[in-house]
Protein backbone atom coordinates (compact mmCIF):
# COMPACT_ATOMS: atom_id res chain seq x y z
CA UNK A 1 0.00 0.00 0.00
CA UNK A 2 2.81 2.21 0.86
CA UNK A 3 4.66 1.46 -2.23
CA UNK A 4 1.40 2.30 -4.57
CA UNK A 5 0.84 5.59 -2.49
CA UNK A 6 4.63 6.60 -3.33
CA UNK A 7 4.34 6.03 -6.96
CA UNK A 8 0.88 8.28 -6.97
CA UNK A 9 2.71 11.01 -4.98
CA UNK A 10 5.67 11.10 -7.78
CA UNK A 11 3.62 10.90 -10.50
CA UNK A 12 1.28 13.54 -9.36
CA UNK A 13 3.42 16.14 -9.61
CA UNK A 14 4.07 16.02 -13.27
CA UNK A 15 0.53 15.77 -14.12
CA UNK A 16 0.17 19.08 -11.48
CA UNK A 17 2.72 20.49 -13.75
CA UNK A 18 1.17 20.09 -17.30
CA UNK A 19 -1.97 21.96 -17.27
CA UNK A 20 -4.67 21.28 -19.71
CA UNK A 21 -5.74 25.23 -20.68
CA UNK A 22 -9.02 24.29 -22.30
CA UNK A 23 -10.61 26.49 -25.05
CA UNK A 24 -14.27 26.86 -25.45
CA UNK A 25 -14.44 24.41 -28.34
CA UNK A 26 -13.29 21.82 -26.39
CA UNK A 27 -9.70 21.45 -27.07
CA UNK A 28 -6.74 22.27 -25.20
CA UNK A 29 -3.52 23.64 -25.12
CA UNK A 30 -0.81 21.76 -22.46
CA UNK A 31 0.80 24.23 -20.49
CA UNK A 32 3.03 24.36 -17.52
CA UNK A 33 1.77 27.43 -16.24
CA UNK A 34 -0.46 30.43 -17.13
CA UNK A 35 -1.48 33.89 -16.52
CA UNK A 36 -4.97 36.12 -16.71
CA UNK A 37 -4.03 39.74 -18.13
CA UNK A 38 -6.90 41.51 -18.48
CA UNK A 39 -8.27 40.04 -21.29
CA UNK A 40 -5.42 38.31 -22.43
CA UNK A 41 -4.29 34.83 -21.30
CA UNK A 42 -0.91 34.59 -21.30
CA UNK A 43 1.13 30.44 -20.85
CA UNK A 44 4.24 28.80 -21.31
CA UNK A 45 2.91 25.95 -24.58
CA UNK A 46 4.89 22.44 -23.85
CA UNK A 47 3.86 22.10 -27.61
CA UNK A 48 6.64 24.72 -28.73
CA UNK A 49 8.45 25.76 -25.47
CA UNK A 50 7.75 28.74 -25.27
CA UNK A 51 5.46 31.80 -23.87
CA UNK A 52 2.52 32.49 -25.69
CA UNK A 53 -0.78 34.42 -25.82
CA UNK A 54 -4.39 34.46 -26.67
CA UNK A 55 -7.64 36.30 -26.17
CA UNK A 56 -9.39 35.43 -22.82
CA UNK A 57 -12.95 35.05 -24.44
CA UNK A 58 -11.43 31.73 -26.20
CA UNK A 59 -10.34 30.17 -22.88
CA UNK A 60 -12.47 27.63 -20.82
CA UNK A 61 -11.13 28.86 -17.32
CA UNK A 62 -13.63 27.31 -15.32
CA UNK A 63 -13.65 24.18 -16.75
CA UNK A 64 -9.38 24.47 -16.41
CA UNK A 65 -8.78 25.90 -12.65
CA UNK A 66 -11.79 23.28 -11.90
CA UNK A 67 -9.32 20.48 -12.87
CA UNK A 68 -6.32 21.65 -11.97
CA UNK A 69 -8.04 22.10 -8.06
CA UNK A 70 -8.89 18.47 -8.68
CA UNK A 71 -5.63 17.45 -9.14
CA UNK A 72 -4.09 19.23 -6.26
CA UNK A 73 -6.82 17.60 -4.51
CA UNK A 74 -5.50 14.02 -5.21
CA UNK A 75 -2.03 14.91 -4.48
CA UNK A 76 -2.38 16.84 -1.15
CA UNK A 77 -4.61 13.73 -0.31
CA UNK A 78 -1.94 11.42 -1.31
CA UNK A 79 0.70 12.87 0.22
CA UNK A 80 -1.49 12.99 3.53
CA UNK A 81 -2.15 8.81 3.77
CA UNK A 82 1.74 8.64 3.40
CA UNK A 83 2.69 11.19 6.09
CA UNK A 84 -0.22 9.27 8.21
CA UNK A 85 1.65 5.68 6.73
CA UNK A 86 4.56 6.76 8.13
CA UNK A 87 3.98 8.51 11.76
CA UNK A 88 1.71 4.76 12.22
CA UNK A 89 4.87 2.84 11.46
CA UNK A 90 7.18 5.05 13.41
CA UNK A 91 5.00 4.82 16.54
CA UNK A 92 4.74 1.03 15.81
CA UNK A 93 8.56 0.57 16.27
CA UNK A 94 8.69 2.59 18.90
CA UNK A 95 5.91 0.44 20.69
CA UNK A 96 7.97 -2.58 19.80
CA UNK A 97 11.44 -1.21 21.04
CA UNK A 98 9.23 -0.99 24.80
CA UNK A 99 8.38 -4.68 24.29
CA UNK A 100 10.77 -7.27 26.30
CA UNK A 101 11.53 -9.92 23.78
CA UNK A 102 10.94 -12.37 27.04
CA UNK A 103 7.69 -14.60 25.96
CA UNK A 104 4.65 -12.94 28.02
CA UNK A 105 1.72 -10.40 27.68
CA UNK A 106 2.40 -6.81 28.02
CA UNK A 107 0.72 -3.46 28.03
CA UNK A 108 1.49 -0.11 27.26
CA UNK A 109 -0.44 2.29 29.77
CA UNK A 110 -0.09 5.87 29.65
CA UNK A 111 3.71 4.82 27.93
CA UNK A 112 4.46 3.16 30.71
CA UNK A 113 5.31 -0.64 30.92
CA UNK A 114 2.47 -3.13 32.27
CA UNK A 115 3.80 -7.16 32.88
CA UNK A 116 1.39 -9.07 33.33
CA UNK A 117 2.51 -12.77 35.15
CA UNK A 118 1.39 -16.08 33.73
CA UNK A 119 -1.16 -17.95 36.15
CA UNK A 120 -1.50 -21.54 36.97
CA UNK A 121 -4.55 -23.82 35.97
CA UNK A 122 -5.33 -27.08 37.14
CA UNK A 123 -8.16 -29.75 35.63
CA UNK A 124 -11.28 -30.69 37.68
CA UNK A 125 -13.41 -33.48 37.53
CA UNK A 126 -15.58 -35.93 39.95
CA UNK A 127 -12.13 -36.70 41.98
CA UNK A 128 -10.97 -33.39 42.50
CA UNK A 129 -8.93 -31.12 41.15
CA UNK A 130 -5.09 -31.63 39.42
CA UNK A 131 -2.48 -29.76 37.96
CA UNK A 132 -1.96 -29.53 34.46
CA UNK A 133 1.77 -30.58 34.20
CA UNK A 134 2.17 -34.35 32.56
CA UNK A 135 0.58 -34.33 29.47
CA UNK A 136 0.73 -38.22 29.03
CA UNK A 137 -1.26 -38.33 32.12
CA UNK A 138 -4.31 -36.48 30.29
CA UNK A 139 -6.29 -39.34 29.89
CA UNK A 140 -6.43 -40.12 33.67
CA UNK A 141 -6.74 -36.44 34.74
CA UNK A 142 -9.60 -35.67 32.48
CA UNK A 143 -11.38 -39.03 32.56
CA UNK A 144 -15.07 -37.94 30.57
CA UNK A 145 -15.78 -34.49 31.24
CA UNK A 146 -13.75 -32.01 33.53
CA UNK A 147 -12.86 -28.42 33.29
CA UNK A 148 -9.84 -26.36 32.88
CA UNK A 149 -9.78 -23.56 35.85
CA UNK A 150 -7.38 -21.22 38.20
CA UNK A 151 -7.78 -20.12 41.20
CA UNK A 152 -10.05 -17.11 42.80
CA UNK A 153 -13.07 -15.68 41.11
CA UNK A 154 -11.33 -12.31 40.04
CA UNK A 155 -8.28 -11.48 38.56
CA UNK A 156 -5.82 -8.65 40.51
CA UNK A 157 -5.40 -7.50 36.73
CA UNK A 158 -7.91 -5.03 36.75
CA UNK A 159 -8.31 -2.50 33.91
CA UNK A 160 -10.23 0.32 34.37
CA UNK A 161 -12.26 2.67 31.80
CA UNK A 162 -11.29 0.94 28.75
CA UNK A 163 -13.28 -1.96 27.43
CA UNK A 164 -11.20 -2.78 24.34
CA UNK A 165 -7.60 -3.14 25.68
CA UNK A 166 -4.25 -3.76 23.53
CA UNK A 167 -1.98 -6.46 24.57
CA UNK A 168 1.25 -7.21 23.40
CA UNK A 169 1.58 -11.02 23.21
CA UNK A 170 5.28 -12.24 22.58
CA UNK A 171 5.11 -16.12 21.86
CA UNK A 172 6.85 -19.03 23.36
CA UNK A 173 6.57 -20.66 19.99
CA UNK A 174 4.13 -20.39 16.88
CA UNK A 175 0.95 -21.50 18.49
CA UNK A 176 -2.45 -20.42 18.89
CA UNK A 177 -3.77 -17.60 20.55
CA UNK A 178 -6.98 -16.11 21.92
CA UNK A 179 -8.74 -13.94 24.43
CA UNK A 180 -11.41 -16.47 26.46
CA UNK A 181 -14.15 -15.14 28.34
CA UNK A 182 -13.84 -16.71 32.26
CA UNK A 183 -16.97 -18.26 33.81
CA UNK A 184 -16.59 -17.55 37.50
CA UNK A 185 -17.63 -20.05 40.07
CA UNK A 186 -17.57 -20.17 44.02
CA UNK A 187 -13.40 -19.83 44.17
CA UNK A 188 -12.19 -20.32 41.00
CA UNK A 189 -12.96 -18.97 37.01
CA UNK A 190 -13.30 -21.91 34.60
CA UNK A 191 -11.11 -21.04 31.65
CA UNK A 192 -13.05 -23.75 29.40
CA UNK A 193 -14.68 -27.83 29.50
CA UNK A 194 -12.77 -30.24 28.49
CA UNK A 195 -14.05 -33.68 27.26
CA UNK A 196 -11.64 -36.66 27.11
CA UNK A 197 -12.39 -38.77 23.55
CA UNK A 198 -10.86 -42.59 24.52
CA UNK A 199 -11.77 -44.20 21.17
CA UNK A 200 -9.34 -40.88 19.79
CA UNK A 201 -7.48 -40.54 23.02
CA UNK A 202 -8.10 -36.72 22.29
CA UNK A 203 -9.20 -33.23 24.79
CA UNK A 204 -12.65 -31.76 23.12
CA UNK A 205 -11.75 -27.76 24.20
CA UNK A 206 -14.74 -25.72 24.57
CA UNK A 207 -13.63 -22.08 25.61
CA UNK A 208 -15.49 -19.15 24.99
CA UNK A 209 -13.57 -16.88 23.02
CA UNK A 210 -13.66 -13.17 22.25
CA UNK A 211 -13.19 -11.95 18.37
CA UNK A 212 -10.13 -10.18 18.42
CA UNK A 213 -8.12 -8.33 16.23
CA UNK A 214 -4.54 -9.10 15.39
CA UNK A 215 -1.18 -7.72 13.86
CA UNK A 216 2.20 -9.46 13.58
CA UNK A 217 5.04 -6.50 14.55
CA UNK A 218 7.98 -8.99 14.23
CA UNK A 219 9.00 -12.43 12.51
CA UNK A 220 10.17 -13.75 16.26
CA UNK A 221 6.48 -14.23 17.20
CA UNK A 222 5.19 -11.07 18.62
CA UNK A 223 1.46 -9.60 18.33
CA UNK A 224 -0.55 -7.17 18.99
CA UNK A 225 -4.05 -7.97 20.01
CA UNK A 226 -7.22 -6.46 20.79
CA UNK A 227 -10.85 -6.74 20.54
CA UNK A 228 -13.39 -6.40 18.08
CA UNK A 229 -16.15 -4.93 20.19
CA UNK A 230 -16.18 -4.12 23.66
CA UNK A 231 -15.86 -6.11 26.37
CA UNK A 232 -18.10 -6.52 29.01
CA UNK A 233 -17.14 -6.22 32.77
CA UNK A 234 -16.41 -9.67 33.82
CA UNK A 235 -12.93 -11.95 33.82
CA UNK A 236 -10.50 -12.97 30.58
CA UNK A 237 -7.51 -14.22 30.07
CA UNK A 238 -5.09 -14.37 27.17
CA UNK A 239 -4.15 -17.61 26.51
CA UNK A 240 -1.54 -18.99 23.99
CA UNK A 241 -1.82 -22.97 23.15
CA UNK A 242 -2.34 -25.50 20.93
CA UNK A 243 -5.63 -27.38 20.14
CA UNK A 244 -6.17 -30.63 22.05
CA UNK A 245 -3.21 -30.60 23.39
CA UNK A 246 -4.00 -29.17 26.71
CA UNK A 247 -0.60 -26.71 26.76
CA UNK A 248 -1.95 -23.46 27.98
CA UNK A 249 -0.23 -20.41 29.29
CA UNK A 250 -2.67 -18.14 30.54
CA UNK A 251 -2.34 -14.47 31.82
CA UNK A 252 -5.79 -13.06 32.77
CA UNK A 253 -7.27 -9.74 33.47
CA UNK A 254 -10.27 -8.23 34.83
CA UNK A 255 -12.42 -5.31 33.08
CA UNK A 256 -13.89 -2.34 35.65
Amino acid sequence: MRRLLILILLALPLCAANIKLYLKDGDFHLVREYQVNGDRVRFYSLDIGDWDEMPVSLIDLKRTETEAAAVKAIADKAAKAISDEEAAAREARAEIRKIPQDPGLYRLENDQLRVFNEIDSVVHNDKGRQALRIITALPQIINGKSTLEIQGEHSANIINNEDRPEFFLQLAQLESFAIFKLNPQKGVRIVEKLTYIPVAREVEEEPTTVAIFQKELSDNGLFKIWPQEALEKGEYAVVEYTPSKMNQRIWDFRIE
